[in-house]
């Protein structure tokens, strides 16, 4: 019977194989593939370069700006998205006083839970929209006109946020953070109240004030969903096109004012679609990968640590 068990098993998972190998593996054997040529995307005739797209590629400016972008995005947003996640999901938790009922979260907070989710049922296309008008150039935009009643800010002079080679990659930024903040305070969430409440309440017991306690308790029992977190948006950070595409200027999806907000995929686009670099754009796309499994696999090596159960 223990014999009988593996063809039945194996049959079942020649479909499910065979569609990942034709649907995902082999798309990216044919990306590699055409690295290695001077495609055009518009033809099918192609000349084997080796290794010369990948060579021209480190000495290539604009990449290596758009590699740097996409560096400093990968240390910023997983870092500000889970400590302000972290944050709220523990007031909302374990912040409120305690009662009778022992340690419970602040007052409302599904309703909470709900409003800081919101922003994750809009698509990236109509978040972006919305913040056209939000981070407008003139004091017509939400931003600038608040800080022109503020007093804040001179209405004859306002901060263009997406035009400013200083501000526009942190504007993106600040978008990207507000988008994802809602998901993962409810994530973490779910995650603290899988913590049996009665640890909690000894700890309090025991004299130990909220902070003491996040720290002891509520982040070590996290730390299996922190390490998810962390590799998710180190992903997001890697990618970044909707939101650079849409929100900033320059010729054809973006990355302006010169360059400043550029990120890999956005010049992967550009070259593919607008320079007729199709080649050249593969390669960059082979690169985007190798860079995103590294990434992954040092924020899953680095977080490892023993699992504590409770």
């Amino acid at each position: 019977m223990r014999h009988r068990k593996y063809p039945f098993i194996i049959g079942f998972l020649i479909a499910p194989v065979g569609l990942y190998a034709l649907l995902m593996l082999w798309p990216y054997l044919q990306t590699f593939g055409y690295s290695l040529t001077d495609w055009s995307g518009e033809s099918s005739v192609m000349h084997f370069v080796g290794l010369k797209n990948y060579t021209t590629l480190f000495s290539d400016s604009v990449f290596q700006q758009a590699l740097l972008h996409n560096l400093l995005l990968l240390l910023l947003l997983p870092v500000i998205t889970i400590l302000l996640a972290l944050f709220f999901a523990f007031m909302l938790n374990v912040g409120g006083r305690g009662g009778t009922g022992g340690v419970q979260g602040v007052r409302g907070s599904a309703a909470y839970r709900v409003v800081f989710f919101f922003p994750q049922l809009l698509s990236i296309a109509i978040l972006t929209v919305m913040f056209e008008g939000v981070f407008r150039s003139d004091a017509s935009g939400l931003l600038n006109g608040i800080l022109v009643k503020l007093g804040l800010e001179n209405a004859q002079n306002p901060i263009e946020w997406l035009n400013d080679p200083n501000t526009v990659l942190w504007t993106v930024l600040a978008v990207t953070v507000w988008w994802w903040v809602g998901f993962y305070l409810v994530y973490f969430s779910a995650a603290m109240q899988a913590i049996p409440k009665d640890i909690y309440e000894a700890a309090l017991l025991d004299g130990a004030g909220r902070v003491h306690t996040f720290f002891r308790i509520t982040l070590p029992l996290l730390w299996d969903s922190l390490q998810t977190a962390w590799v998710y948006l180190a992903i997001v950070a890697m990618d970044f096109f909707a939101q650079v595409s849409t929100l900033t200027p320059g010729v054809a999806y973006g990355g302006g004012p010169d360059y400043h907000s550029e990120v890999l995929s956005t010049y992967l686009m550009r070259n593919f679609l607008y320079y007729g670099k199709s080649g050249y754009a593969c390669a960059m796309g082979v690169v985007i990968l190798f860079l995103t499994l590294i990434v992954s696999l040092v924020a899953l090596r680095s977080t490892r640590r023993g699992r504590i159960e409770f």
